[in-house]
C-alpha cells in the first residue's frame, strides 16, 4: 500500500489569499510534499515563498535545479520558470511558455502526473482563465485526485471553474476546508502504485517544456496542424487533446488553451487597431499640412489632392475609434464640455 504524497498547486489572479488562507491551516507534520505555481510577471522577484512561510507551519522556498521532494516542505515556483517534477526531485526550466505563462500550473500538473500518477493531488485555486485544466486532467487520468475551490467563493472564478467543466474533480469545496480534506487524503493508504507508463503524448509535451534534446531531435510532433498561427511566434499550430480539453502547440512548444489563444487573439487584434488609429491620424497630420504648403504656394489642384487624402485618413480614423470604443465602452459615462474640452 501507499499514500498520496505530492499536492501540486495552481493559482493565478486572486490566488495569494486562497493559497494563504490554506497553507495557514496544514499542519506542521503534514506527510506531503507540496509544490505551487503563481502565475508570475517575468521580470519581479517572487515574494510569495516568503508570504507563504510566514502563513503556517510548513517551510517555504523558491525551488531551485534538483531540490528534492520532502514531506511538509513547500517549494514556489519561481518567476519566469517551469517547476517540473523529476523523480524525487524538481527541475526549474526557461522552456516554452503555455497559455502565454512560464511557470505553468499545466506543466508542473502535467509532471507530477507522469512521474506519481496516484500519488497526486492536484489543487486548483482562484484565476482567470483556464490554465491548470488539462494538467488536472492528467492528473485524473493517471490516478491522482483533484481538488477545485469552489467557484462561487474565488475572487476569480475561471480556472476552477474551467477545472470542474473541462477535468473534472473529486472535491469541490471552500479553501478554508482543504487544509483538513488535503490532510485526510494525504493519510489514506491508497493501492500499490500502477507502474504503466505514461502516455507518450504527455512525454513529449513534458520535453519541450524541458528543454530535452529528445525533444527537438526528431522533427515529428504530436497533433493535428490546423490553419491557426502561433501568437508568440507565428508557427503553425497543431490541434492536441479533445473537445473536454482542446489544446493546440506549435513546433517549437508554445502550447495554448481554446480560451487562452482566443484572448490572446483579442489582444493582438485590438493592439492592431490601436496601430492602425495611430497610423491613420499621422497620415491626417501630415497630408493636411502638405495642403497647406500647397495653398499657400498657390498649388490648389495639389493642395485640394492632399486635403482629399487627409479627409480619407480622418474618415478612416473615425471608423476605426468606433469600433475602439464599442469593445472597451470607454465613452459609456463620459461627458466633456465642447467648449472647454473639460470633463
Amino acid at each position: 500500500m501507499s499514500t498520496r504524497d505530492l499536492v501540486v498547486i495552481g493559482a493565478s489572479a486572486g490566488g495569494v489569499e486562497s493559497l494563504r488562507i490554506l497553507v495557514s491551516g496544514l499542519p506542521q507534520d503534514f506527510p506531503a510534499a507540496v509544490l505551487v505555481v503563481l502565475h508570475v510577471p517575468p521580470g519581479a522577484r517572487s515574494a510569495l515563498p516568503s508570504i507563504l512561510d510566514r502563513s503556517g507551519p510548513l517551510s517555504a522556498k523558491q525551488a531551485e535545479e534538483g531540490d528534492q521532494l520532502r514531506a511538509g516542505q513547500l517549494l514556489v515556483a519561481g518567476p519566469d520558470q517551469h517547476l517540473i517534477v523529476v523523480g524525487d526531485r524538481v527541475s526549474v526550466s526557461r522552456g516554452p511558455t503555455e497559455n502565454g505563462h512560464r511557470p505553468a500550473v499545466d506543466v508542473l500538473f502535467r509532471s507530477a502526473a507522469q512521474v506519481a500518477g496516484r500519488r497526486v493531488i492536484g489543487v486548483v485555486l482562484s484565476g482567470a482563465l483556464d490554465d491548470g485544466t488539462a494538467g488536472l486532467a492528467d492528473i485524473r487520468s493517471r490516478g491522482g485526485l483533484g481538488v477545485v475551490q469552489d467557484p462561487a467563493e474565488a475572487l476569480h472564478s475561471g480556472m476552477p471553474r474551467s477545472a470542474i467543466e473541462g477535468a473534472g474533480a473529486e472535491h469541490v469545496v471552500p479553501v478554508a476546508d482543504m487544509p483538513a480534506l488535503l490532510t485526510q487524503l494525504s493519510t489514506e493508504e491508497i493501492e500499490a502504485e500502477d507502474n504503466s507508463p505514461a502516455p507518450d503524448l504527455m512525454n513529449t509535451e513534458l520535453a519541450l517544456a524541458a528543454m530535452h534534446p529528445q525533444a527537438y531531435d526528431s522533427l515529428e510532433r504530436p497533433g493535428d496542424p490546423v490553419s491557426l498561427s502561433c501568437p508568440d511566434c507565428d508557427g503553425t499550430l497543431a490541434r492536441l487533446g479533445d473537445d473536454n480539453v482542446l489544446r493546440f502547440r506549435c513546433r517549437v512548444g508554445h502550447a495554448w488553451s481554446a480560451e487562452s489563444l482566443l484572448t490572446r487573439q483579442e489582444s493582438a487584434a485590438e493592439a492592431a487597431l490601436w496601430m492602425a488609429l495611430r497610423n491613420l491620424e499621422e497620415r491626417a497630420s501630415l497630408t493636411q499640412d502638405m495642403s497647406r504648403r500647397a495653398g499657400e504656394r498657390g498649388h490648389r489642384r495639389t493642395a485640394r489632392m492632399f486635403q482629399s487624402q487627409a479627409d480619407e485618413a480622418l474618415h478612416g480614423a473615425r471608423l476605426v475609434r468606433e469600433v475602439l470604443t464599442r469593445e472597451t465602452g470607454a465613452l459609456a459615462d463620459l461627458h466633456l464640455d465642447t467648449e472647454t474640452g473639460e470633463a
